[in-house]
């Protein structure tokens, strides 16, 4: 699924009018059909009482048709539009004059004075202010309303995005002047700005609403990003009758230090639970028993140190490399990796402590191989890249280090990026928040590894394995639910995933 900046959007909107064709007035009376029936179905009680705030523009319009239909639905409802200016969209002012056809409907016009209506716990607010062209930050009176919006116990459902969030860039709005919903409605398609984690104290629960807007608009205008679904299975390669573990590759995974030999042991997991032909383990000796007893379908190929990673070795043999989970950040590991990462030919996944040791020696970043996939959380992003003040400078970075290093960037958390050296951005829809757990993520690296392995292109590789890991994650929490379950858990859960992944593709 694709997301557009607000200015696309408003492209979308205007093809689809001129060839449906569609007057402007039928297109929004098509998406308040589509909000007040999601609102009905959320509170189908029709006593609720609902307040109805609505801006000047179009958003607005959308609002008063909204409290329209529902008034016509039996709903009673005091209705808000604020007019500071004398100047309705045109639009707003048709589905203002239509209000009054209705019974059921409080209405009241601002225009100077605004005398706040009573809300309570038992109220619905429908935030009608403003829409997703807003390119700066509310002030004034309306930034009034909005900090008395969110100030009141009601409940909050926002048209298309909360009042005052802007649909990508956030960096210099104030977070006071944004409305808090409980539940935000878009409309056809998401905005970047919801998946970002400091936005969902005001975006809450979203919901997307089909109106009918051009799917060949959508099709034919491109994006750098997008929302991944169900069409990821089409990426996974069916197996051969004849195939046997040489065409699936051989995988060396450099992970664990004393004391960790359980990064190395989940990250094993992960990659012989994702098709890896054939795996060796480079572990220090202290490991080496541990390994080999939790994970006997792999090899092991012993370190000359007892406790850590303290010399690169030969890749030559292998189709990927995995490097990071667990080794510490020993004076002699960090160099013992850097001299690995400039010296591999053979495409890597790089994590945990290998990314920590780029962080210390940036330059390291131009000796990746072709092929390569770093797997970041926020924090080791920013030893890359420097500090971000939010998650939409985080992701313009994370898109410049892709392009940097010819890597793709699998940005970890709700809505994992995967980030591709020509700046395109997939945001993963699987996972759930059990998956915050310790070493999860080296779970991740394995999956990765195994489908670097096996011959898939950095780009697929990431994007599959961060869909799979993630359903993984859904599938461990249905069974053990969020709080209690652990990355053994997630490796335990990914035979099923990838069937489900194999029966989708049928």
């Amino acid at each position: 699924m694709k997301i557009f900046p607000t200015s696309g959007i408003r492209q979308l909107d205007a093809y689809t009018i001129e060839h449906e064709p569609i007057a402007s007035i039928d297109l929004m009376e098509r998406a308040a059909r589509a909000l007040a029936d999601a609102i009905m179905e959320q509170w189908p009680d029709t006593d609720t009482p609902f307040t109805v705030f609505a801006g000047p523009g179009n958003n607005g319009g959308d609002a008063l048709a909204v409290a329209r239909l529902m008034a016509g639905q039996g709903y009673r409802l005091e209705v808000f539009l604020f007019n500071p200016q004398g100047k309705l969209s045109e639009d707003c002012a048709v589905n203002r004059e239509r209000l009054f056809e209705v019974e059921g409907i409080t209405f009241h016009e601002i225009s100077t004075q605004f005398a706040p209506p009573t809300l309570t716990a038992d109220h619905v607010v429908v935030d009608g202010l403003f829409g997703s062209g807003l390119n700066k930050p509310l002030g004034g009176g309306f930034a009034a309303v909005v900090k008395y919006i969110n100030a009141s116990p009601a409940h909050v459902v926002a048209i298309d995005v909360p009042s005052g969030l802007m649909g990508e860039d956030n960096t210099y709005n104030i977070a006071a002047h944004i409305v808090r919903a409980d539940l935000t409605l878009s409309l056809q398609l998401p905005k970047l700005a919801f998946l970002f984690a400091e936005n969902e104290a005001y975006v809450g629960e979203w919901r997307l609403l089909d109106i009918g807007l051009s799917e060949e608009a959508i099709e034919e205008t491109d994006t750098y990003f997008e929302l991944a679904d169900d069409e990821v299975a089409s990426l996974l390669r069916p197996r051969g009758r004849f195939a046997h573990k040489g065409n699936f590759g051989r995988a060396l995974l450099i992970a664990g230090s004393q004391g960790m030999a359980g990064a190395s042991i989940l990250a094993a997991r992960g990659c012989l639970r994702s098709g890896a032909g054939l795996l060796t383990v480079h572990v220090p000796f202290c490991n080496n028993f541990m390994v080999q007893t939790s994970v006997p379908e792999a090899m092991t190929e012993l370190d000359y140190s007892e406790t850590r990673f303290s010399e690169p070795t030969d890749t030559d043999d292998y189709q990927a490399v995995g490097i990071g989970p667990g080794l510490g950040r020993d004076p002699q590991t960090v160099d013992a990796v850097l001299e690995q990462i400039r010296t591999c030919q053979t495409p890597m996944v790089v994590d945990a402590d290998a990314l920590n040791a780029l962080g210390e020696h940036r330059s390291g970043l131009n000796d990746l191989p072709e092929g390569s996939i770093l797997t970041p959380h926020p924090k080791e992003l920013e030893r890359l890249v420097g500090k971000c003040h939010n998650s939409y400078e985080r992701l313009m970075k994370a898109r410049e280090l892709a392009q940097n290093t010819g890597a793709h960037i699998v940005l970890k958390g709700a809505y994992t990026a995967v980030v591709s050296p020509d700046g395109r951005c997939w945001f993963n829809t699987t996972g759930n928040p059990g998956m915050a757990t310790g070493g999860s993520g080296d779970v991740l690296t394995g999956v990765l590894l195994a489908l670097l392995a096996q011959g898939y292109d950095a780009g697929m590789a990431a994007r599959l394995g961060v869909y799979v890991h993630g359903l993984a994650g859904d599938i461990a929490a249905r069974k053990q639910g969020r709080t209690g379950m652990t990355a053994g858990d997630i490796a335990t859960c990914l035979p099923l995933a990838w069937k489900l992944l194999e029966e989708k593709d049928e």
